[in-house]
């Protein structure tokens, strides 16, 4: 991709370049006191330091992007945001992409103030791309995408989550007679429009919601951004779900998976192999012939 001298690169370029080249797969880190436990490590920020830089140095630079849960970070306090602050700033240095996944949604200033944290240029939490919530109305977004445009970063809207809670939030339907998460697509699509090869704002449709997207007339593959796909290996979504689930939008869809890689630690050898499985396992559901 050519790009002009001090030119501003969006995060939906970088992100379809680092599919192609690595594959559709983002590693998420989630350091569950239960992984941690299962690499031989306590349930401390001590853990959680060694647990996280120990995935970022085996995938760094092998993946189209790393995940940090925040919530497992935000758990040991101040601390705890200190080693989300040293991963962000390892996976910049390996050349990898983050995407921040901390579901923030608020008004006004609060969202602004979000949108500090995990957007603005020279924010030690600020990664290349952060989750979002929508359910306040898109328009509360307005700050976030915003401070995206103007840093070349993303947003993941959240719009089909495989919770089953969700459903009553996402596939409610509006005096206008379309669902919530059709809507909440649309308007996604609407700011991609135009944009090559996709857009910096994408959504999160989880791997095993079936056929959600039907059910609840949401189009995505009008998108025209990356949809973030959690739920692929060990929660049980393979070929079959992914090609149910999103369909003609394959090309669009990172997939990620978390335990299904952790698991395979604490070795960066086994580590690197897991990942590079489940990588070949998503380009061959999501790119067949690629």
């Amino acid at each position: 991709m050519t790009t002009a001298p001090g030119a501003l690169v969006p995060f939906g370029a970088r992100l379809a370049a680092a599919m192609d080249d690595h594959g559709p797969l983002c590693v998420g880190i989630d350091p569950h006191a239960s992984l941690l436990a299962a690499w031989g490590l306590d349930d401390s920020v001590a853990g959680l330091r060694e647990f996280s830089l120990r995935v970022v140095e085996a995938l760094g630079g092998r993946v189209a992007a790393l995940k940090p849960q925040a919530a497992f970070f935000e758990r040991h306090g101040a601390a705890g945001l200190a080693v989300l602050e040293e991963v962000l700033a390892a996976a910049r240095a390996a050349a990898t992409l983050t995407v921040v996944d901390a579901k923030r949604g608020d008004i006004g200033s609060t969202m602004a103030g979000y949108a500090d944290a995990f957007l603005a240029d020279g924010s030690p939490l600020a990664g290349d791309a952060v989750t979002v919530s929508p359910y306040l109305g898109f328009g509360s977004l307005g700050p976030a995408l915003e401070r995206a445009t103007a840093t070349g970063r993303g947003v993941f809207v959240l719009c089909l989550t495989s919770n089953p809670e969700g459903r009553e939030v996402q596939h409610a339907v509006g005096p206008d007679g379309v669902s919530v998460a059709a809507s909440v697509a649309a308007q996604a699509a609407a700011l991609n429009a135009g944009a090559a090869p996709m857009g910096s704002v994408g959504l999160v449709v989880g791997a095993t919601v079936g056929d959600a997207a039907r059910a609840t007339g949401t189009d995505l593959t009008a998108v025209n951004g990356p949809l973030l796909a959690p739920g692929v290996g060990a929660q049980g979504a393979g070929e079959a779900e992914l090609s149910a689930v999103f369909g003609a939008a394959r090309g669009q869809v990172l997939a990620s998976s978390s335990r299904g890689v952790l698991g395979a630690g604490p070795g960066a050898d086994d580590l690197r192999r897991a990942a590079a499985a489940a990588a070949a396992e998503v380009r061959a559901a999501l790119r067949p012939g690629a």
